[in-house]
């Protein structure tokens, strides 16, 4: 059973499968250049991972140079300049606001829409799409077709076969696959020849050791500091200053998220959690505050003196990890006592044991190899006229907007180079 719609003499017919951030972005710049445009989406609306990003606020990209957005892709930055080059940061930003989307710029250089609404930013590319004449196609693509080395048109599961002259993959990872990343890309890249790298989660919280962080389940920190040190040789993977939260298995929150896209080689005892609960305050200002308070409080138990330094959930919890007496009179909290509070807030350590599952992380690590992708196409160098965009490449970027730009990067430069033939 052969596509119905009509393929035009005169123009190239572009394929895209995948029908995100990258694949939309794909679409509107390949019928930008002339193409006829058929976009899968196996979903019934487009966007469905989009409109969930960021707590659905969609942060759109980051407002920063090349260098700096290049600084926090770990995974293969340097195979992402041109595309970088070709459609920046900038251009992110002119696009959606000349799509009628005001953007706003927070802290960490993050852009988001005014609105706080994913759900603009999906509508914005919707229209583009629309403006430009692509036709939207929901169904499921089964496998790509290959003739002589070329890509030469998708069949559908219910065994349509779409012919065209280009077919742009940007399918995503595995991360979320309820929206429908579920690996089906990979499958077609290495049936088609190609190396697929370990896929594993990123950008997804921690599992970690002990009932400590079960203790204070719920609780939200804001403007603490947290080290990650891998035990083995001591050294700090990860440094930074935030929020985060305790949960029933461990850590989450912005900073841990953050934090996970430093732990390629993660196990359990490898790396330990150490949280700075007052930053602000060096051990000698914390010891004079905490002294401050128990004059306050001289004549009460030690574990109803804590509620002006520690969140009401995070006392019970932290008395036991001091090894005080909770019934002890605060006048008679000894020096060493007092000394290992002042430790103890200064250094709450926690064993990461691991990830939580792939379909937790925001992300995926590993991919599609990009040795065998040319950076200045997103042209496949095994397969003429097969192209790759987005989260479905060996690539990974830290939070912050950075994800988000590199899909819309490689969809403009993978859909350009598909409408022109290069």
């Amino acid at each position: 059973m052969t596509s119905t719609i009509p393929k035009p003499d005169d123009r190239r017919r572009v394929l895209i499968v995948g029908g995100g951030a990258a694949g939309m972005m794909a679409a509107i710049s390949a019928a930008g250049m002339g193409a006829q445009v058929l976009l899968f989406e196996r979903n019934d609306r487009l966007g469905k991972k989009l409109r969930i990003t960021g707590k659905g606020r969609c942060n759109v990209t980051n407002d920063c140079d090349l260098n700096e957005f290049l600084s926090n892709v770990p995974t293969n930055p340097r195979f992402l300049y041109t595309a970088f080059s070709r459609f920046s940061t900038q251009d992110t930003k002119d696009f959606f606001e000349n799509a009628g989307v005001p953007l706003k710029t927070e802290r960490g250089k993050r852009v988001f829409p005014c609105s706080d609404r994913a759900g603009d930013i999906v509508s914005a590319l919707e229209r583009a799409c629309k403006t430009a004449g692509v036709t939207v196609i929901h169904e499921r693509v089964k496998s790509v077709r290959v003739e002589n080395g070329v890509a030469c048109g998708v069949v559908a599961f219910d065994g349509s076969v779409t012919e065209g002259d280009a077919v742009i993959l940007c399918t995503g990872g595995k991360s979320y696959p309820r929206t429908g990343s579920d690996g089906d890309g990979y499958r077609f890249a290495e049936s088609l020849g190609h190396t697929v790298t370990a896929v594993a989660p990123s950008l997804v919280p921690l599992v970690c050791d002990g009932r400590l962080c079960s203790s204070m389940q719920g609780l939200s920190l804001r403007n603490v500091r947290l080290h990650i040190v891998r035990l083995d040789n001591g050294k700090t993977v990860f440094e930074d200053f935030g929020e985060m939260m305790f949960t029933h298995f461990g850590l989450t929150g912005p900073l841990v998220l953050s934090a996970s896209a430093h732990l390629a080689d993660i196990r359990e005892g490898l790396y330990e959690a150490r949280i700075d609960l007052k930053p602000a305050l060096d051990e000698r200002v914390l010891d004079a505050r905490i002294l401050s308070d128990f004059e306050k409080y001289r004549n009460r138990d030690f574990l109803n003196a804590l509620g002006d330094l520690l969140p009401q959930k995070m006392i019970e919890p932290f008395v036991k990890l001091c090894g005080i007496d909770p019934r002890k009179k605060v006048h008679s909290v000894t020096r060493e006592e007092r000394d290992r509070m002042v430790k103890s807030l200064k250094c709450l350590c926690i064993p990461i044991k691991g990830f939580r599952p792939i379909d937790e992380a925001i992300i995926t690590r590993g991919g599609v190899c990009v040795k065998e992708v040319d950076p200045k196409t997103m042209g496949s160098r095994l397969v003429s006229g097969l192209y790759f965009a987005g989260e479905l490449l060996d690539l990974d970027a830290y939070t912050g907007g950075f994800n988000l730009q590199i899909a819309f990067s490689t969809g403009v430069v993978a859909g350009t180079a598909a409408a022109c033939g290069e």
